[in-house]
């Protein structure tokens, strides 16, 4: 048996429980690490942990947006079967998380760092949850027992914080003897210039020095809240550990800060043709302002070695975190999960931030480490989507996958060395009805979405809105540099990708009460409980079903 029961590690060591690490990034780029191909940029730490399991290599998210990204990973169900489509849309009430699946098969779920999941407050006053109440908690914190929440985004303004939830981090500077009101702004993500603050907002200051003792920067600190939930659990547990970083502002303490420079910097991966009779959509994102920034060849030689150094120190903090893990007796028994929320354009394709479907933002690394089976060292090119770690986490705590329920598909038989039959192609959507680009576009907020289906071979992105189709042949494109969606040479295979999309789009997403199971289990078995509405004169089914029909009228009160 698996998953809570027994099994052979590789070393032939008896595998009581498991437990699952699930480390999650923001905004870390599928390409920026060493085992993945980066020529600058080394981590050993994400390397070793993909030379003992599998790495792999087509992972999409199920939207380029953090929370919209985040909910699908959390639920297993994609973004339009869920809602929460855009950062700040409530996860509604009621809507199941791997947390409610995991704690069914007795295993504990808590959460430490961020998941930019924002509370259904209408559905819960509604229902009368008080969000101090446990059942009311986890469904305002996204189904996980919180050990620490920070969603690390303390921004302010003239109208105030971005976010007015409570920042333990920001406690625990002003603790430290940072002074002020927010000084993950004042400190933490920004540098110094003479004597006045270099805020990171301004990418021109990503060269220098975040003002902070490293130690006490985001991503230590998170790793000492994760060491320092290691040191008392029991298992099984998944513990889901979401580092803020390396997401914007792009800014780092020393020594990281240093670390890279313009040399480091890969050149753009971008073409001009793409600018030239572009496709509306693409050219409404093109022309936003985050992109024009990353268009301009200083910001990125500035930008993208803060970028590194923060991959840089969230892989040396992984390092501390797998050895605090072997120190706690954790790493026989722990199932550790490496992967991102969404990836960042920088510049490529002309683009900045991660509002498309080419792969530097939609693609994202995935490794997996189950230390019971041998499949060390090994990469899988399978399409593999985000909401596949729901279902592969249920497999793991020794459950059945609940299909009705969970959209993803289990990766377990992968980490065993098998080769399941799989989907032939991956869906990701985005609503983009909060952005600017939608007026510019001039469409209606429930037509600004995107959706993008992606196979081995091609991939292709519908926008609603009656605009063109996009489509890149990745085989003789790899680097998606030309769309063809309008060279009427491909008209096979858009008819084959909107069938696809049909197919998908018409898919049970709702039926979340009632299993497949359920519904086979009551077939056949109405007439045992009455309900008789297709005889003509019961002969068609048997004298024990009608027994309860037929017989002396016990009393009158008609006439024949």
């Amino acid at each position: 048996m698996r998953g809570l029961g027994f099994g052979l590690t590789c070393e032939g060591a008896i595998l009581m429980q498991k437990n699952i690490l699930f480390v999650m990034y923001d905004q870390l780029r599928f390409d920026y690490l060493s085992c993945a191909g980066h020529p600058h940029l080394h981590t050993p730490n994400f390397d070793r942990v993909a030379a003992k399991g599998v790495r792999f290599t087509s992972a999409y998210v199920q939207s380029p947006v953090c929370g919209a990204s985040r909910m699908s990973t959390y639920t297993g169900r994609y973004a339009s079967s869920h809602g929460a489509q855009w950062n700040g849309f409530p996860l509604r009430i009621g809507e199941m998380t791997m947390g409610d699946h995991l704690r069914a098969l007795g295993m504990e779920c808590w959460l430490i760092g961020k998941t930019h999941m924002k509370v259904d407050a209408e559905g819960m006053a509604r229902l009368g949850l008080s969000p101090d109440s446990v059942i009311g908690a986890r469904q305002a914190e996204c189904g996980f027992d919180v050990w620490c929440r920070d969603d690390g985004l303390w921004a302010w303004g003239p109208d105030g914080f971005y976010d007015t939830k409570r920042s333990p981090y920001n406690a625990y500077l002003k603790s430290r003897g940072y002074d002020g009101e927010n000084p993950w702004a004042d400190y933490a993500n920004a540098g110094v210039e003479g004597d006045e603050m270099a805020t990171g907002w301004i990418a021109a200051n990503a060269r220098r020095p975040a003002n902070i003792r490293e130690e006490d920067s985001e991503t230590p600190w998170l790793t000492r809240r994760a060491m320092a939930f290691l040191d008392q659990a029991q298992g099984p547990w998944c513990a889901h550990v979401s580092y803020i970083k390396p997401h914007w502002p792009y800014i780092v303490p020393a020594p990281y800060h240093a670390m890279f420079g313009p040399q480091h910097v890969l050149p753009a991966v971008r073409d001009a043709g793409e600018l030239e009779d572009p496709n509306p959509v693409y050219a409404a994102f093109a022309e936003s302002d985050f992109a024009k920034l990353y268009q301009k060849d200083e910001a990125r030689e500035t930008v993208i070695p803060a970028y590194m150094g923060l991959i840089k120190q969230c892989d040396d903090q992984l390092g501390v975190l797998l050895d605090h893990l072997a120190a706690t007796g954790h790493d026989k028994d722990t199932v550790i999960v490496l992967t991102s929320d969404h990836g960042d354009y920088l510049g490529d394709h002309w683009l900045g931030e991660k509002d498309m479907f080419h792969d530097p933002s939609v693609k994202v690394p995935l490794i997996i480490y189950d230390p019971s089976e041998c499949t060390g060292g090994t990469t899988c090119d399978a399409l593999v989507e985000s909401i596949d770690l729901a279902a592969t986490f249920v497999e793991l705590a020794g459950g059945t996958v609940p299909d009705h329920i969970i959209e993803g598909r289990s990766l377990v038989p992968f980490l065993r060395g098998e080769t399941p039959d799989w989907r032939d192609y991956a869906v990701s959507e985005y609503d983009y009805s909060c952005q600017p680009m939608r007026a510019k576009l001039g469409v209606s907020p429930r037509d600004a979405r995107m959706f993008m289906v992606v196979d081995q071979r091609w991939k292709f992105i519908h926008a609603e809105g009656g605009f063109p189709p996009m489509l890149f042949d990745l085989a003789h494109d790899p680097q998606e540099l030309r769309d063809v969606g309008r060279s009427g040479l491909h008209d096979d295979v858009l008819a084959l990708m909107y069938d696809r999309l049909g197919v998908w789009g018409r898919r049970m997403s709702q039926r979340v009460t009632v299993s497949d199971g359920d519904i086979m289990a009551r077939q056949g078995g109405s007439d045992r409980v009455g309900i008789l509405h297709w005889l003509w004169d019961g002969s068609e089914v048997s004298e024990d079903a009608l027994a309860r029909y037929r017989g002396p009228a016990r009393q009158r009160h008609v006439d024949d």
